[in-house]
């Protein structure tokens, strides 16, 4: 056991550029002088940044990385990366091995192709990335080759942000800001900085590759655009926290040592509720490096799976009647100083800084709940959301009896009392008393309190946390501006104070929900509250562009009018084309695979008749069978033809907007046709001739 220990304990962070490398590598001076530029109190010098750059590049150099790359995230939701070597010739026909500080502070990879929302046009090339020094580089090893990462922010060359980093960290200062205002209104003058902290869960599927490799649909979409339901799913509850097969707990070994070799600290692994699906959740990091970690997370879960004979499949709903994946955003703040300021302590009702902050979350989530929805609004999260697995589209907060109880006693003038958990004895004299928290988890809640964080739930799995991330950043600092400005212009903090949280708890009541949010009844009471409920992904991305989150973007600096128009057009585009490519792919695979497969079977019925008939024995039963898988093939022959029309006129549409409209009401419902009456084959035609796997084998054979 302590040679396990000890064994990790080395592993964990080796490729990373860490703080205990750099005390270790960098003269005293310059080690100060960088710890000042991550705390934010002093610029990036030239003269640090070379002393850093060579640094690095002597111990990438001894880890075997020939190249460095800017490691970057653009609006596909991605990363990128251009790898430049380390070698710099010499006149005398040989090479040097060099890195300067400019190299490492600034790339230039090429900002053309990528999506912009036209913030460029094709001919206007240039890009430039710049390295955010608050993310540690790492040392990432692809086969033979070994490359140093700079993680990078990524703009254009006119300064406007072409990636999901950039905004993120504009949020992390705008909300450094405005809780450092808050902090020093309440008398609280010794906390330098506040850090947005994230725990991304990712839940992920894994199937065996060689039926992947015969999915057509899983190969070009990510998700099955077929498949009859399997006699058996998920409704036996057997999967959930199971026994680890030990083919997946080899591949789950092998995951964590590639992620504890770049410093993400992977903690937790279980067996998640569908068959085949699976969990992941780290420790906690400060925003920017947790997305970081995700995408690394989500890259190396790939990568290990085709190692193992599986493939991961990150895709919201990749199987229809089972439960789909998600990434729940454990979300929090904490100061420089040490303290979680979203921790309510044993006595909450008299935790003012706890209270100001949690009223804050509870405004900023209920103010711009239609942001926070679109923050999460894909064409795979559409299958998810709502979909009694996951939240619902209508947005609200579980806060447990304890706060709930606290909130209306704010509303009512002053909090006076906090509710206790006290002990729970199970009634077994050989097990020990359990202190009892003083609320239960609600599983079903979008955007939980879990007792010292909120988990968003919304988001989905193959998303990157930075959208979603940035959004709530930036809305809660704008609620904490607004509670800033009351405190500081007003002598009395503490009558200040209750006026601002029982205004708060007041107008914000409705938006708190501890029930069951899968309920039917919940949309008609929801709808009663004014809360809004905007199933649709396209409806929802339509309102990025409002009024109010234009400027509150634009307050604080995160989006200008244009990067955000920017943003709102890539992911309408992002929507049409996911569903133009599975729409091609369905009808790709119905023309070449299905439609002759069911032909296939149709002749042998019409044999066995012949044969039967010829006898003189009643082919009654094959005649049956033969009538119900012609009017399928039927059924299914027209599905293609207006799947075929209606992907052509979706796609004449020139206007991002309707174009994503017209996939929505055109093309979706089309699709659902062509997959019905195949699905209908699928459970007639024999399985020797059925030309894909089907989910009994994808989901249970490993």
């Amino acid at each position: 056991m302590c040679e396990a220990r000890a064994t990790i304990t080395e592993i964990f962070g080796s490729n990373v550029f860490s703080d205990a490398v750099m005390r270790e590598r960098l003269p005293k001076n310059i080690y100060k002088s960088f710890k000042k530029v991550l705390d934010g109190i002093e610029d990036l010098t030239p003269a640090v940044a070379d002393v850093l750059a060579n640094a690095m590049k002597d111990w990438a150099i001894e880890k075997g990385a020939t190249h460095y790359c800017h490691w970057f995230q653009p609006m596909t939701g991605l990363t990128a990366e251009k790898h430049d070597s380390f070698i710099s010739p010499t006149p005398e026909g040989r090479t040097l091995m060099e890195f300067s500080g400019k190299e490492l502070i600034r790339g230039e990879p090429d900002a053309s192709s990528f999506p912009s929302g036209g913030l460029r046009v094709t001919f206007e090339a240039r890009g430039y990335t710049a390295w955010d020094c608050t993310s540690p580089v790492f040392i990432k090893e692809d086969g033979k080759n070994i490359t140093m990462y700079i993680p990078s922010a990524f703009c254009s060359y006119t300064g406007e942000a072409l990636d999901k980093k950039a905004p993120m960290l504009r949020s992390m200062d705008a909300l450094n800001k405005q809780a450092i205002r808050v902090l020093n209104a309440l008398g609280n003058t010794s906390v330098r900085r506040v850090m947005g902290t994230l725990g991304p869960e990712q839940e992920y599927f894994l199937i065996d590759r060689r039926f992947y490799e015969k999915r057509l649909d899983l190969v070009l979409a990510g998700r099955t655009l077929f498949g009859a339901p399997s006699p058996r799913g998920q409704e036996m509850d057997d999967h959930y926290f199971g026994t680890l097969h030990e083919r997946i707990a080899s591949f789950m070994n092998e995951v964590n040592t590639e992620l504890w070799k770049l410093g993400v600290s992977a903690k937790t692994q279980h067996n998640e509720v569908s068959p085949a699906q699976y969990e992941l959740a780290p420790v906690f990091a400060t925003v920017n490096v947790a997305t970081d970690h995700n995408q690394l997370t989500m890259e190396t879960l790939r990568k290990v799976a085709i190692r193992h004979g599986f493939v991961c499949l990150l895709h919201e709903k990749p199987f229809a009647g089972v439960n789909g994946s998600g990434k729940h955003n454990n979300w929090s703040l904490v100061t420089d100083t040490g303290i979680n300021l979203l921790d309510p302590g044993l006595t909450p009702h008299d935790n003012m800084v706890f209270l100001v902050f949690l009223c804050a979350v509870v405004r900023a989530v209920d103010k711009y709940a239609n942001l926070l929805r679109a923050s999460v609004a894909t064409a795979g999260n559409e299958h998810r959301l709502g979909a009694n697995e996951a939240p619902p589209a209508i947005v609200s907060i579980f806060l447990g009896d304890q706060l709930t109880d606290i909130f209306g006693q704010l509303a009512a003038g002053d909090a006076k009392s906090s509710r206790q958990g006290g002990e729970l004895r199970l009634g077994i004299s050989t097990l020990p008393p359990l202190p009892k928290d003083c609320t239960d988890r609600n599983r079903t809640s979008p955007f939980a309190f879990t007792g010292n964080k909120f988990e968003f739930r919304m988001v989905g799995s193959t998303q990157s946390t930075s959208g979603p991330t940035f959004v709530l950043n930036t809305i809660v600092a704008d609620v904490l501006s607004e509670i800033a400005d009351e405190l500081e212009n007003n002598g009395d903090v503490n009558a200040t104070v209750q006026k601002v949280l029982k205004k708060i708890a007041t107008e914000h009541a409705r938006i708190i929900f501890n029930g069951d949010n899968y309920c039917a009844d919940w949309v008609v009471e929801a709808e009663k509250r004014g809360l809004p409920n905007i199933v649709s992904t396209v409806e929802s991305l339509n309102t990025i562009m409002d009024a109010e989150n234009v400027a509150v973007f634009g307050r604080h600096k995160v989006l200008s009018e244009t990067e955000l128009k920017a943003r709102a057009d890539i992911l309408l585009e992002a929507y049409s084309m996911t569903t133009n490519i599975e729409a091609k792919t369905m009808l790709s695979i119905a023309r070449r695979q299905i439609l002759p497969a069911a032909a296939r079977y149709s002749g042998r019925l019409g044999d066995a008749i012949g044969s039967v008939s010829a006898a003189g024995v009643s082919a009654g039963t094959q005649k049956k069978m033969l009538e119900e898988i012609s009017a399928l093939m039927t059924d299914l022959s027209a599905g293609i033809a207006n799947l075929e029309a209606a992907v052509a006129k979706s796609g004449a549409i020139e206007d991002c907007a309707d174009q994503a409209g017209a996939f929505r009401d055109i093309v979706i419902p089309a699709m659902e046709k062509v997959r019905e009456a195949s699905d209908g084959l699928e459970l007639i035609v024999d399985a020797d001739l059925w030309p894909l796997p089907t989910y009994a084998e994808m989901l249970f054979v490993k």
